[in-house]
Order: structure tokens, then C-alpha cells, then sequence
């Protein structure tokens, strides 16, 4: 027997709809009384099926050819195999009963993740100053070069200076004045959490938000393993990181004010940096406000399930992190936009 599983394309958002279609084909018209099909579903993709709705129980009798349908109503987040189909059949009185497990192609499946639209606003002053927020789209910074300086991790490749690298056999990058940057870095928690999948589709939704709006972003993850993305921008740009969080895993070893201390690289980067995360501690508090002595421009995203309240503790951290030059902002699951919509006031 051969099977092929068909859908209607291989890319997806978390919470789609999937309908596949399962072609089963015999090479003879032996008589079967009846065959039990079952697709061979993964756990992730197990768990939003209805009961049962992958198999089918049908009279084959002398039909060389078969098909089933079945939906899965709300795609989990994730690259998903699907490889085989169990067959079950058998003879009328009950005296043969056979089953098998045909191997089909590697079917992949791969889901980004969820996001939502929303107007990403520039913060243009510090907020012990106050911030406004800019509706404009980013003009991009034509600053002149004012010198050279070795590589770091995070300068865009435009920077290179090519003639100082073939002179020092080392990668050498222009060095440009202080100016006031629209590039924005983010980092992720990627510790164990029941709320990672909302964080997962809050960054994916700033990454679409900051592009569309002209400006550039950089994304650092800390999961399996540490990821960076250079600041970046561009359509090319978004698909990778994209690509990234459809895949990406909430199995950090450690609490994210201690990568935020190994990453001290992030301290020269002329951006402004976006925490987010579910679980605001005094230690990642103090560790961000150090970044903000230095940069000037630090936010914290914190993420809350939909209908979930904000205990006192995270309350009087939120004002000792302001008073640090830290802005800590609430965010609720499916209401991503007011994250943006109080920029002016702090």
C-alpha cells in the first residue's frame, strides 16, 4: 500500500486551522471487509484534535483507493513531522485481523507564531524626563564616520570598514558620533514558564510592529542554546527571526537577570533594549538599571495571561525600577496594543 497526506500549504500561524487529507492506495482489489486508518500524530499536534477525528473506519471491500479527511482546529506553535499512518483490517467472521505502520514522506509542518497588529510608538527622551511617543516612520541616520574601531557583536555588516580590515587582517567597523538611535534590541526569557507562549507571540508582534515602522531590531534568546540576531531590518530580516520563534523552547537554565549580566557586550550598543518576560525579580531590576545608566533607554515587558492581576509586589518593584531609570510595562495576553497606547505617560 502507498499513503500521501495532503494539505493546503507547509507555513502556518499558532491557533490556524489544518485540514488534512490522507490518499490511500492499494494494488489490488482484493476483497477487505474493513480497515481502520489512523494518522500518526505527534503529542503538540495530538493534543488540539478532537477525539478520534484522525482515524476513520470504512468498508473497503474491492476499492483500490481510499480517502479520509480530518481538522485541527488550532495549530500549536512549532515545527511538527508528521510521518506515519497505522492500518488496521481484517476478514468479515473475524478469523484474520492484520496491522501495519506505513512510513510516508516527511511531511513538515511549520507554524510560527501568533502575533498581533500593533503601532509600534518611538520613545524619543528618557523617561526620568518623560516620554513622547513619535508617530513618524524612522528616517534612517546619515551621521558621518568620525573613526574606526574593532568588530563587536550586534555592528551591522555596513559598518565595516573593508580598507582598515585587509590593512589589519582583523574586521574593523566605522565608528560614528553619538546620536540619538530608533534600533532597538530585544532579549527573551526563554525560562520555564506557563506564559511563554504568550511572551513568544508579544516579541513576534514587536518584531513585525518595530519593522514596520522603519526602524531596525536585533533579538538575543537564551534557550537550548544562545541565539543572537544583529540589529537588522528589512523583510529578509523579520523571516528570520520569525523563523526563529516558531521554533524556540522555554528551557533556559538560568534566570534572565543572569544572562542579561553575561551579556555585557549589549552595553555599547546604541539602542534602545526591550526585556521581556512573565517574572520581574528585584535581581533582574537592579541588573536592568545598570544597562540604563549606561544606554538611558531600558524597558521591561511583563506578561500576564489575559484575565490575570498584577500582585502588590510586582507593583512596588514596577516603582522602584522607575525610580532607577527602569520603565516596567504590564502587558496582558490578547490586548498586546496597550502596551503602546500609555507610552506618553510613562
Amino acid at each position: 500500500m502507498t499513503v500521501k497526506r495532503e494539505f493546503l500549504k507547509e507555513e502556518y500561524h499558532a491557533g490556524e486551522k489544518l485540514k488534512v487529507k490522507i490518499k490511500l492506495k492499494r494494488p489490488s482489489s482484493f476483497p477487505l471487509f474493513y480497515m481502520i486508518i489512523e494518522d500518526d500524530l505527534s503529542n503538540e499536534l495530538l493534543a488540539p484534535t478532537q477525539k478520534g477525528q484522525m482515524k476513520t473506519f470504512v468498508y473497503p471491500h474491492f476499492r483500490k483507493e481510499i480517502d479520509f479527511e480530518y481538522v485541527i482546529e488550532s495549530l500549536p506553535r512549532g515545527e511538527h513531522h508528521l510521518k506515519g499512518i497505522h492500518i488496521k483490517f481484517g476478514d468479515p467472521l473475524g478469523l484474520i485481523e492484520k496491522q501495519i505502520h506505513i512510513e510516508t514522506e516527511d511531511d513538515k509542518l511549520l507554524v510560527y507564531p501568533a502575533y498581533e497588529e500593533i503601532i509600534y510608538r518611538l520613545m524619543d527622551n528618557h523617561y526620568e524626563q518623560g516620554m513622547t511617543a513619535s508617530k513618524e516612520r524612522v528616517q534612517r541616520d546619515t551621521s558621518m564616520a568620525i573613526g574606526i574601531r574593532e568588530y563587536q557583536p550586534g555592528d551591522r555588516y555596513s559598518w565595516i570598514n573593508w580598507k582598515a580590515t585587509a590593512k589589519r587582517n582583523d574586521i574593523m567597523t566605522k565608528e560614528f558620533e553619538q546620536r540619538k538611535s530608533h534600533d532597538v534590541f530585544l532579549m527573551m526569557d526563554c525560562a520555564p514558564d506557563i506564559r511563554f507562549e504568550a511572551i513568544v507571540s508579544f516579541t513576534a508582534s514587536l518584531v513585525r510592529g518595530i519593522l514596520r515602522k522603519g526602524a531596525q531590531v536585533g533579538l538575543l534568546t537564551y534557550g537550548e542554546e544562545r541565539r543572537l540576531f544583529p540589529i537588522q531590518g528589512g523583510e529578509g530580516h523579520q523571516q528570520q527571526l520569525f523563523y526563529h520563534l516558531a521554533k524556540v523552547k522555554d528551557r533556559s537554565p538560568v534566570a534572565l537577570d543572569a544572562v542579561l549580566d553575561s551579556e555585557s557586550f549589549m552595553m555599547w550598543q546604541n539602542a534602545s533594549f526591550m526585556l521581556i518576560t512573565s517574572q520581574l525579580t528585584k535581581e533582574l531590576v537592579e541588573k536592568a538599571s545598570q544597562f540604563s545608566m549606561r544606554t538611558g533607554m531600558m524597558t521591561i515587558y511583563l506578561l500576564k495571561e489575559e484575565q490575570e492581576t498584577i500582585g502588590s509586589k510586582e507593583i512596588a518593584l514596577k516603582s522602584e525600577a522607575n525610580s532607577r531609570g527602569v520603565r516596567v510595562v504590564f502587558v496582558h495576553n490578547g490586548q498586546f496594543s496597550q502596551a503602546f497606547s500609555e507610552v506618553g505617560r510613562g
